[in-house]
């Protein structure tokens, strides 16, 4: 039995791109793809954490998509609020995804890799990425961290993935 392709929804956060000139967004759409994931949505908002979280909320209790994806203001500039507007929502964080990106950007960048606050949790069974808005970064996350592991996170966060997972669910489904 084929299981249908991951479905993805991105957002790239930016005061001055618009979906005519968002080059992150579009290399990560195009990227997510090759990578035999469905991207069900895209849109550029302002860095303004309500307008992020209002746009998760409604992804999420639409169930459009399985992982939704964000590129920009994971910074540590003043405007780089993308992380103090998704934290509360998460009720799992993936610290493993930005530790994991964070050495591969120190291999490309050197300790400038310090200054990323890429991140990833997980929003009531969705699977949620916080990138960088370079290009080179979205790369990097696409094909070797996000490629490899979001379809297990994203079975595993629905409560689909690895059997133990299952066995577990029909113990306590049975009594």
């Amino acid at each position: 039995m084929s299981r249908s392709p991951v479905r993805v929804a991105t957002l790239t956060l930016s005061d001055t791109r618009t979906l005519d000139d968002d080059e992150g967004g579009e290399l990560l759409g195009a990227l997510l793809t090759s990578a035999g994931f469905s991207v069900t949505s895209h849109a550029v908002l302002r860095e303004e954490p309500e307008l992020l979280r209002a746009a998760v909320e409604q992804i999420v209790s639409a169930g459009s998509a399985d992982a939704i994806i964000t590129t920009g203001g994971t910074g540590i500039a003043p405007r780089d609020r993308t992380l103090e507007a998704l934290a509360p929502l998460f009720e799992k964080t993936l610290d493993g995804f930005g530790e994991a990106f964070r050495r591969l950007s120190w291999d490309a960048i050197g300790p400038r890799a310090i200054l990323s606050r890429a991140a990833a949790g997980v929003v009531r069974g969705v699977v949620v990425i916080a990138l960088p808005g370079s290009p080179k970064a979205v790369e990097l996350a696409v094909t070797q961290v996000i490629g490899p592991v979001l379809a297990h996170a994203v079975a595993l966060a629905s409560g689909e993935g690895g059997h133990h997972h299952r066995r577990a669910q029909d113990r306590e489904q049975r009594g």
